[in-house]
């Protein structure tokens, strides 16, 4: 919810959470780790910003490690996996109805990241955790933009598309939609940058 530059104030966050400064200190750092804040040469920390140049190389990353670990998720799944992975699809669609932007992205990660760990691969698994922690805050964008144009619930029909491509060890089909997926992703994002910053730049 916090603006990209935003100050962060170890005082302020300890007072608020009702706790010492050397939690807040380390979670800060955790920020960091993730590259969600960034500390400035004189100490202070901020919301780190969206760097939009690097989004075309983001949504590159995040197509092959979606991609690859749906394929793998579809080869290798278990019945077990099954479960959890249509566990985790009821969540998110329990999280669109609520219309919170932070629910849908908790629980989009936690889908995904199910269908991650059925591909058995945990490097693979990892890099992907990572990708998306870095993009959960153009996600909540990205869910913002699609609650106000009624297209959340397209989401929640690609996500019971992949499921069934893996449970039915469809790698071909689970890979094509993977990577729909991301598309769908990318072209919605820009679409919100165009409706809300660049309404007179074309993006290519």
């Amino acid at each position: 919810a916090l603006r990209p530059g935003m100050l962060l104030d170890e005082m302020t966050l300890a007072d608020r959470f009702g706790m010492s400064r050397s939690p807040v200190r380390e979670a800060l750092i955790r920020l960091a780790g993730d590259d969600l804040v960034v500390t400035l040469a004189n100490r202070s920390t901020v919301v780190a910003p969206i760097d939009i140049q690097s989004f075309p190389k983001y949504v590159e990353a995040l197509d092959l490690a979606q991609r690859m670990n749906t394929r793998l998720a579809a080869e290798l799944r278990t019945d077990d996996d099954l479960v959890k992975i249509a566990k985790r699809q009821r969540e998110f669609v329990a999280s669109v109805k609520t219309r919170s932007h932070l629910a849908m992205s908790e629980a989009n990660k936690a889908f995904h990241m199910a269908i991650a760990d059925a591909g058995q691969n945990p490097y693979l698994a990892s890099f992907y955790d990572r990708l998306l922690n870095q993009g959960r805050r153009m996600l909540h964008l990205h869910f913002e933009f699609l609650e106000k144009n009624d297209g959340a619930v397209l989401l929640t029909d690609e996500h019971d598309e992949m499921l069934d491509a893996i449970r039915q060890k469809d790698v071909a089909r689970a890979d094509m939609l993977a990577h729909a997926h991301t598309r769908q992703f990318q072209d919605n994002f820009i679409d919100y940058l165009k409706h809300n910053y660049l309404k007179d730049a074309p993006i290519q």
